[in-house]
């Protein structure tokens, strides 16, 4: 079971939402370059980038600071980015620019035509994310609820030739309420690709539910208030999946 930092940058720096709410915004750092030296040190062995700003103009704000990370991680472990990759041009910058996988959100359920170029021109590099409430899938930062399953939309999206999904119960979010482990596994148990289960890690019985349930094809999981404000030692979480898995 993999854990992943999230480092979501907002005007350069490194922030935490709740509930993706830009107002609600916590700074917990401003050199996010530095944060991700931090979790690279403590053990992580993969890191997931998202460009709020750009998430909601609709195109790439916060590349400087990517870069940075990009620059600072080298090539020690793969990057994962999202928020704002709405055409071919972006994602063939990233990529170019060392990130590993491109995650694509909205504009994946809005355009899903682009989602499959994507995956044509870059395979193995192209990764859906799909935030949903109840089941069904919402876009723009969640502003939006849209009438499509996620599990339907998955299986579309795993057809096209996705490396993964990421998946994010939005009700949970930044909350740290726990990870919806039944929604992630039903999604999980419905396709071929991995799941990476998003929104709502809180502590140490969160990363044992996740373990069970590494078998069904959840992969990882991302973490982001938990290991800012302490309720998770990443560190130790990860040695916990570790030593899960080893049986």
């Amino acid at each position: 079971m993999l854990l992943i930092p999230a480092i979501d940058l907002k005007d350069g720096h490194c922030v935490r939402l709740k509930q993706g709410e830009m107002e609600d915004a916590t700074v917990f750092s401003e050199n996010p370059a530095a944060m991700a030296r931090h979790w690279l040190d403590k053990g992580a062995r993969r890191m997931h980038l998202v460009d709020l700003n750009g998430a909601f103009a609709g195109k790439p704000v916060n590349e400087e600071a990517i870069k940075a990370i990009v620059d600072e991680l080298g090539d020690d472990i793969p990057i994962q980015l999202g928020g704002g990759i709405r055409d071919l041009d972006t994602i063939e910058r990233y990529l170019d620019d060392g990130i590993d996988y491109v995650i694509i959100g909205t504009a994946a359920v809005k355009n899903p035509g682009f989602l499959q170029d994507a995956c044509s021109a870059f395979p193995g590099h192209i990764i859906v994310g799909l935030d949903a409430k109840d089941g069904k899938v919402a876009v723009d930062g969640w502003s939006k609820l849209t009438g499509h399953d996620v599990i339907d939309l998955a299986q579309k999206f795993q057809d096209y030739g996705v490396e993964g999904v990421i998946y994010t119960d939005i009700g949970r979010d930044g909350m740290l309420s726990g990870v919806n482990i039944e929604a992630t596994v039903r999604l999980a148990q419905s396709l071929f690709i991995p799941v990476i289960a998003s929104g709502g890690v809180t502590d140490l019985r969160d990363i044992d539910a996740l373990c069970k349930v590494e078998e069904e094809g959840v992969m990882g999981a991302i973490t982001g208030r938990a290991i800012y404000e302490g309720t998770l030692d990443f560190e130790a979480a990860q040695a916990r999946a570790d030593e899960l898995a080893a049986g």
